[in-house]
């Protein structure tokens, strides 16, 4: 059997996922109603974190499928899927046309010498224009440096979410005759266009496998995903795993499958061009090449970018330690994240402090997921504020930038740029946007600048635009050092007592601020409980009650309305918190604290 070996890549929200589970139903894969999504924070985020397997069969070859996430924070689970595939199904929103991510997926493909079939996807949306994004998307291929042959490409018109998909934009929109009211042309481009992955490749040879992802199972422990680019691999197989620096170790294969739908399904073997799961090899490693010829050259390595933020988790150590959480000591902790570092190719961590880690992410969203996992598997811990990892070349400072690309109502956009620009960024291009239905009231705005400036941003960006921009970015590459950025100052609401939480105290001090507790909140002494608008810290008593007399309650009874808080996530309080706080995470809560709890202690750190 013939098998084709595909990635499908895109931005955040221009409808991967949607397409594939599409595909499998057409097919017969999936049935109604499944869903490549099935991590619960991804459900409930609406976006793929992690990169999946699946395979149908079409006209008796094999697709093997592999669903990426869109968002530039979870870029390494992109570029250590797309060395093991062939070509890559290329999304684009038929009416937001190419965004940030677009550019970052693509130009990884292009690079690896892939030739990419764009499929223009939405084009029933009100204000889709899809021979605008066909030009902004070959605008984008000779940008990138794509070369004639990679430029000459294929193109799909897809409505993914009712799986219909033409060569043709028109016949789609009117409805048409039964070949436009299925994948059929999709599929039938992706047999003509897509190189057979078992052509070239011979069954015979010595094993060449690579992984470029890792599962876990109960039973059978680590499995490897990976590509088979020679041979054919079988269980009870001796084999010899090498490392990109060829140092050898061996192991034996227990059981092997391949995919069909979502399904595993175990196999007697498996062959050149397949993607299959490897069980029986407990220290296998992403980019590890195993193979049955101990003299092998190892298979390149999957190259990933570097890290742009860093954090340190910590134990937690506040009065409320161990009341939450499972797991809370230091060597659980440790444990947790050297597991993560087996799965997690874009993270870095530094165990030199026993007590201490320093983790190393692509972005806040890709450390908070990292801590979200941990806090739904029982672990407590806190960890503290975000800040960019610089470089030094030549002894020039140098820091990781991002561009960002903003849609915004037009009235909107003065205040952004203004608040931008006091953070280093540079406005590189403004336009109408095409994201709106009325695109002449909305603006497109591109600038560049440092990923600190964009640290703390994103609530103020919400409140900026009323709820109605869409901010994306991606990382552009280390430039010099921009110097300081001026930031608003927010001040912290200190609680000075432990206690319980009153709606009569809560009442008085919300006019000073924005309140992060409601009444009943448990608090403790060096707990921040809020915000002040002016920027200077504030200590509170959140526990304090109404006097009372032994005759008759002190003034009259009034009828105390508390505003709506500002709840805290993992995401949110790394965002708001300083330098000299912790954002204490447990299964159960999201507080912020000082650092050093008592007033005096802090005014000693302050000396």
């Amino acid at each position: 059997m013939e098998i084709r070996n595909i990635a499908i890549i895109a931005h955040v929200d221009h409808g991967k996922t949607a397409l594939t589970d599409a595909i499998l139903k057409q097919t017969g894969a999936a049935k109604e109603g499944t869903t490549m999504d099935t991590n619960a924070l991804e459900q409930e985020r609406g976006i793929t974190i992690y990169a999946k397997n699946a395979a149908v069969e079409y006209k008796g070859t094999k697709i093997n499928i592999v669903d990426t996430p869109g968002h530039a924070d979870f870029g390494s689970e992109v570029e250590r899927v797309l060395r093991s595939i062939d070509s890559v199904l290329l999304i684009v929103d038929a009416q937001e046309g190419p965004m940030p991510q677009t550019r970052f997926v693509l130009k990884k493909s292009l690079d690896l010498g892939l030739k990419p079939i764009v499929v223009l996807n939405k084009i029933d949306k009100p204000a889709a224009n899809p021979a605008r994004s066909h030009d902004q998307v070959l605008e984008l291929f000779m940008e990138l440096g794509a070369t004639d042959e990679q430029c000459d490409f294929p193109v799909v018109y897809a409505i993914g979410r009712d799986g219909r998909a033409s060569l043709t934009p028109d016949d789609l929109m009117m409805g048409g005759t039964q070949e436009h009211m299925d994948l059929t042309p999709l599929l039938d481009l992706i047999l003509e266009k897509v190189p057979p992955a078992n052509a070239g490749a011979s069954a015979d040879a010595p094993l060449m496998l690579q992984p470029f992802n890792l599962a876990y199972d109960n039973f059978m422990g680590r499995l490897a995903v990976g590509r088979i680019y020679e041979g054919t691999i079988k269980p009870n197989q001796q084999v010899f795993i090498k490392k990109p620096d060829s140092t050898v170790r061996t192991g034996r294969t227990t059981k092997i499958f391949t995919f069909k739908g979502l399904e595993r399904v175990e196999t007697a073997e498996a062959s050149a061009g397949d993607i299959a799961l490897v069980a029986g090899l407990p220290d296998i490693y992403i980019g590890e090449t195993v193979t049955t010829n101990e003299s092998a050259t190892p298979l390149p390595a999957i190259a990933v970018d570097e890290p742009t933020i860093a954090l340190n988790f910590l134990v937690n150590n506040s009065p409320f330690a161990g009341k939450e959480g499972k797991y809370v000591t230091s060597r659980q902790i440790r444990d947790r994240l050297t597991k993560e570092l087996e799965v997690n190719v874009g993270l870095k961590v530094d165990f030199g402090n026993a007590e201490t880690f320093l983790v190393s992410g692509r972005g806040e969203l890709h450390v908070a997921v990292l801590i979200e996992n941990m806090r739904r598997e029982g672990y407590e811990l806190q960890v503290s504020q975000p800040h960019v990892i610089t470089h030094e070349e030549n002894g020039v400072k140098l820091e990781p930038f991002e561009e960002v690309v903003i849609d915004t109502p037009s009235e909107f956009q003065g205040a952004i740029i203004e608040k931008l620009g006091q953070r280093g960024f540079i406005l590189s291009d403004i336009r109408p946007a095409s994201s709106n239905q009325s695109p002449a009231s909305s603006m497109r705005l591109t600038l560049v600048g440092p990923t600190r400036g964009l640290l703390g941003y994103k609530n103020m960006f919400i409140i900026d635009t009323k709820g109605e921009g869409i901010l994306s970015s991606h990382f552009v590459g280390f430039k010099p050092y921009a110097g300081e950025i001026k930031k608003r100052q927010v001040g912290s609401m200190i609680s000075m007592a432990s206690g319980k939480a009153l709606g009569y105290s809560l009442w008085y001090l919300q006019d000073r601020g924005q309140l992060y507790i409601t009444p009943a909140t448990e608090v403790y002494e060096g707990m921040v409980i809020g915000n002040t608008a002016k920027g200077e810290e504030m200590m509170a008593n959140p526990t304090k009650g109404k006097n009372q007399s032994n005759v008759r309650s002190s003034g009259m009874d009034e009828a105390l309305t508390l505003v709506p808080i500002f709840e805290l996530t993992i995401e949110r309080g790394m965002e708001i918190m300083s330098d000299d706080e912790y954002l204490e995470v447990t299964p159960r809560s999201v507080r912020l604290r000082k650092q050093y709890l008592t007033e005096n202690d802090r005014a000693k750190a302050r000396r």
